[in-house]
């Protein structure tokens, strides 16, 4: 079994936009911005947000973090996120997910400019992706598409199982597959007989969130598996499938697999730091 390095494949995304952003500069013009908005004090949440914006100064880029108290009304991030639509200087926006109960995520998302929407969520960035035009790609989706190209797992007129049905990585890595001439099918938690579902796929995609959601028995011979899931169990980081109790059935199992970690994780970050480079060559390009 082939096991599928993020890791190498995000930093060779990486140190292509770390040249061009050099270019950029040496030209004279000022870098790319990201700003990353997070509200609350869940550490999950804010490690995500350091990594993000270590990743992004560590590439040339300028990023600005706004961390505000949990109880910040609605009305005051929607005045921030219009100051930074607003702001020339700020190419792309980031709202680290998930917000507190008391906001209504969707609203807030959509109020984002959609030209700066970092994460590829607003309502118009959504409805570009379904049309086949999308203006900016979301980051998880894009991310597993370019380690399948990558690792030259082929797509067309394959059968592809995605397995969670989120805005954020189900719905539209579906699309992008289909866009690649795959046959999609989109399994959810009120699927029956999963198993019998994923016996025949070539390519698995599990986005799910539960540790132990397969066996390797559930796989065909020679299928790829796509774990998405970062799980924290007394046993360290595992996926829906892939841990290290799995390992060794998964091996005899499939052809190809991401590990958890370091398979999806790395490519999420490093799509964001492409769609913040390619977001201000669209503005700059205008």
């Amino acid at each position: 079994m082939k096991i599928i390095d993020g890791k190498a494949c995000a930093q060779q995304i990486k140190d292509k936009i770390s040249k061009e952003v050099e270019m950029i500069k040496a030209i004279g013009f000022r870098v790319p911005k990201l700003a990353i908005i997070l509200v609350g004090d869940r550490p999950d949440s804010l490690s995500y947000v350091r990594s993000k914006e270590k990743t992004c100064k560590s590439l040339g880029m300028d990023c600005d973090t706004y961390l505000l108290p949990s109880d910040t009304l609605e009305k005051e991030l929607l005045d921030l996120i219009d100051r930074l639509n607003n702001d020339r200087s700020v190419d792309a926006i980031l709202i680290q997910l998930p917000l507190p109960d008391h906001f209504d995520s969707a609203r807030i998302l959509d109020f984002i400019d959609y030209r700066k929407d970092a994460d590829g969520l607003h309502l118009m960035n959504v409805g570009l992706l379904h049309l086949g035009e999308p203006y900016v790609m979301p980051c998880t989706p894009n991310g597993i598409m370019s380690l399948l190209e990558t690792n030259g797992i082929e797509v067309a007129g394959k059968h592809a199982v995605v397995i969670g049905r989120s805005q954020l990585v189900g719905e539209p890595t579906a699309q992008l597959l289909i866009r690649q001439n795959a046959t999609v099918t989109l399994c959810h938690s009120h699927t029956r007989n999963l198993p019998e579902i994923t016996r025949i796929a070539d390519i698995v995609i599990t986005a799910a969130g539960h540790p132990g959601l397969l066996k390797p028995e559930d796989f065909k011979e020679g299928a790829v598996l796509i774990d998405v899931a970062i799980n924290r169990t007394d046993n360290g980081l595992v996926g829906d499938v892939y841990s290290p109790t799995t390992l060794p059935a998964l091996e005899k199992r499939l052809s190809a697999a991401t590990p958890v970690p370091g398979g999806v994780g790395p490519m999420t970050i490093a799509m964001l730091m492409h769609n913040v480079l390619d977001m201000y060559k669209m503005k700059l390009n205008k």
